[in-house]
């Protein structure tokens, strides 16, 4: 038995979302302190670079993509017990609000919050999510901090941590956690993917106290939330952006 509370020894974890950029981060880093992972991602060949990095030989890897409902059936089959959960899966888009259309809104909202709704839907059904389990959302600042062009996106932040308030208060009585983690912005693929370029890059990073974080600096807050450290920590929000959101 490891003394440390915040060891993940003996903990079954599926990671979504970790084939880049944070979600990729908190597999390593969490593999790295005794977690036996379950990682997933659509992109099969990215997926397979995290699971090259991961410490450990127990681990899986499912290629999938979370919006297709049948394939988020295969993964509920697949899986076994687990003692915890990191959504990860995101997707963004900056667009002014009078260039939105359905489709961008289908497309935000498919992968941001219904596939996580679903995915949770079905695990507790499943009844697969051993109690003390601990279940974590990768939302984002942009939830309560207004940006222009930032719509679509917020607004599914703003419901990810909504519903996983509402998930803490059902799950309790089986002493299942839910919680968030609010980034603020760490440079990582799909920050560099055209979204935003290089000069508003350096001017918006003088808005950070502490500049711009690193990945890592999210995933050891996913360790401490599924970790036994934070048993007595649900529905809760914890902010982790360099304190730009102080301003």
């Amino acid at each position: 038995m490891n003394a440390s509370p915040f060891s993940l020894e003996n903990k079954t974890i599926l990671i979504t979302g970790a084939s880049s950029g944070l979600g990729a981060a908190i597999a390593t880093e969490c593999s790295k302190i005794g977690a036996k992972l379950i990682i997933t991602g659509r992109n099969e060949d990215r997926l397979n670079k995290t699971f090259q990095k991961l410490n450990g030989q127990e681990h899986v890897q499912i290629s999938i993509d979370l919006i297709k409902e049948e394939e988020l059936n295969y993964l509920v089959k697949e899986l076994p017990k687990l003692d915890g959960i990191v959504l990860c899966a995101g997707i963004t888009m900056t667009k002014p609000i009078k260039f939105i259309s359905k489709d961008n809104i289908d497309e935000i909202f498919q992968t941001n919050i219904i596939s996580s709704m679903l995915l949770m839907q079905k695990l507790i059904s499943s009844k697969i999510m051993n109690s003390g389990s601990s279940i974590v959302f990768i939302s984002s600042i942009a939830s309560s901090k207004a940006y222009i062009g930032n719509s679509i996106y917020s607004t599914s932040k703003g419901a990810v941590n909504s519903f996983s308030k509402v998930l803490a208060l059902e799950l309790a009585p089986r002493k299942i956690r839910s919680n968030c983690i609010n980034p603020g912005i760490i440079p990582t693929e799909m920050l560099f993917s055209g979204t935003f370029s290089d000069e508003q890059l350096r001017e918006d990073e003088k808005n950070y106290p502490l500049r711009y974080g690193e990945p890592n600096d999210i995933a050891y807050g996913c360790i401490y939330l599924l970790s036994d450290a934070s048993k007595w920590v649900t529905g809760s929000v914890l902010t982790i952006d360099g304190g730009v959101t102080l301003k």
